[in-house]
């Protein structure tokens, strides 16, 4: 049987970032990093939960590579890391891609019985 660790160690990148992404906390996170770098303290502040549960979850944004952290003196500063963004960006672009295709396919034939039947 196959561990959730050496699972996670296997999955493509990608796994990571959408896996990551399914949180609500780590979504606003990555919203509040989008517009500047903030300290721990600073992202931690709107949400109501225990400082080492909030750094949880940036251990998950940090170990997918959604953003990257930096200490100096005893303050962590985290900023975004758009590169793993762009790869859930192009994923869902060749998702939306391959969707439209079959659609325009589907419409095609639809149209083609219409046409029969006249």
């Amino acid at each position: 049987m196959i561990s959730l660790e050496t699972a996670s160690q296997s999955a493509p990148p990608i796994d990571g970032i959408f896996r990551a992404l399914a949180d609500p906390t780590r979504r606003r996170v990555v919203e509040l990093l989008n517009r500047s770098p903030a300290s721990v303290s600073e992202l931690a502040e709107p949400f109501e939960m225990a400082l080492p549960s909030f750094v949880e979850h940036l251990k998950v944004l940090e170990g997918c590579g959604l953003v990257q952290s930096e200490k100096a003196g005893r303050v962590r500063t985290y900023r975004l890391a758009p590169e793993p963004l762009k790869l859930a960006e192009d994923w869902l672009a060749e998702q939306r891609a391959l969707w439209e295709r079959r659609l325009d396919r589907f419409d095609a034939y639809v149209m083609s019985l219409k046409e029969t039947e006249k």
